[in-house]
């Protein structure tokens, strides 16, 4: 039987690469359902492209508009709870959601027991202990999207779990690679979000560029793969070709290697445990290829070692950092913040927390919006003091 495929949040730069992969493999999936939050125009095109059995859209007051878009027998669901309805009715689903709505489809598909194809950093950044409870039911599994842990999950089919030594992340280092804290006191935003590498959101660029993204990835891998922080490292790697490694207990390193693309993972997490007959990023060997590592500048980059903390403190930790940084870097988007006060703010806002056990969504919402006012205070107060400064500067000038 020809198993089906959800795409949550199919209208994202995820979903979009997800259907593209799909297109290629017409007699290996089905497509069952698509959803999105608001994206009324890119929703209704690919439904009427796919002409999928379910849509789901988040925001009601749109329904009335995409529900005159789709062709004729596709079944229209909307509300928040749509995207995790139509999660729980397909074989295997695609988690490319956004933020916290991210989370519902998560524990749908898991609960549900499905293969859930995930790229949702928030699920296992913030709510790894409840995405565990739900990852026992029968039938759920769950492979990862994002590069670096999908290159893990490779490598680690090369032995048992108790040969395994160390997982090193790799790192393109972000378009400040090289700079000193020094150097950075005075970048712009539109440097910022110039990233050598990836095409991604401002949001996630400016992760990039601050090495949180790098951060959070380690936090994901401790939860995915159930290693230590201190067995966990990163290296700078700016060609982007190797992915990610395993160290093993003989000395062997198993790395991931291709150009980057996003739809090697997705296909890999869609076929698994085969592998689909369409190659992505494929290496010519036969051509030059140069291959540099260097360990990450801690001291120009704190926020990486601000991420390392936050995991070994555990529990509500890094909830509470991933939502100081969405205030911080939000802040700094909104030029309200430098960016070098990024960090500053994660760091003092992480200060002020005492560390909670988190057993239900709910718990994970909470710390959440604690966060998220206590790093904004943070962010006013800095903005404030950034204000007096410079009128300080222009009175005594």
């Amino acid at each position: 039987m020809t198993p089906t495929v959800c795409v949550a949040g199919s209208t994202g730069s995820i979903g979009r690469q997800a259907l593209d992969v799909l297109a290629g493999q017409a007699a290996r999936f089905r497509l069952d359902s698509i959803g999105a939050w608001s994206s009324v125009e890119a929703l209704a095109e690919q439904a009427i492209r796919w002409k999928p059995r379910r849509v789901a859209l988040g925001d009601p007051t749109k329904a009335r508009l995409l529900e005159d878009l789709l062709p004729a027998g596709v079944e229209l669901l909307v509300g928040r709870d749509s995207l995790a309805e139509i999660a729980a009715g397909a074989d295997v689903v695609v988690n490319g959601v956004v933020g916290f709505a991210g989370l519902d489809v998560t524990l749908a598909a898991l609960g549900a027991g499905r293969r859930l194809a995930l790229a949702n950093k928030e699920s296992l950044i913030a709510a790894a202990p409840v995405v565990h409870k739900a990852l026992e039911r029968a039938g759920a599994e769950l492979v990862p999207v994002d590069s670096e842990h999908c290159a893990i999950h490779q490598c680690l089919r090369s032995g048992r779990d108790a040969e395994v030594t160390r997982l090193v992340l790799t790192a393109s280092g972000g378009p400040f690679r090289g700079r000193t804290k020094e150097q950075l006191a005075s970048v712009t935003k539109e440097q910022a979000l110039a990233h050598p590498t990836w095409s991604m959101g401002p949001k996630i660029t400016v992760d990039s560029s601050t090495l949180m993204n790098k951060g959070l990835e380690v936090i994901e891998a401790h939860a995915l793969f159930g290693i230590g922080f201190d067995r966990i490292g990163v290296v700078v790697h700016p060609q982007s070709v190797v992915h990610s490694m395993v160290q093993f207990a003989d000395g062997a390193t198993i790395a991931q290697l291709s150009h980057p693309d996003m739809r090697l993972p997705i296909g890999y997490a869609l076929g698994w445990p085969e592998r689909l007959d369409v190659p992505y990023g494929e290496l010519d060997w036969s051509e030059p290829t140069r291959l540099d590592f260097e360990p990450p500048d801690l001291d120009a980059f704190p926020c990486l070692e601000l991420a390392f903390r936050a995991g070994k403190m555990g529990g509500s930790a890094p909830a509470w950092l991933n939502a100081s940084n969405e205030v911080a870097v939000q802040a700094f988007l909104d030029g309200r913040i430098a960016w070098a006060d990024i960090a500053g703010v994660v760091r003092t806002s992480l200060e002020q927390h005492v560390v909670e056990d988190l057993a239900t969504v709910q718990d994970v919402l909470t710390v959440d919006s604690e966060a998220r006012a206590v790093a904004s205070s943070v962010v006013l107060r800095r903005s404030g003091d950034a204000l007096a400064s410079r009128a300080s500067r222009s009175l005594s000038s």
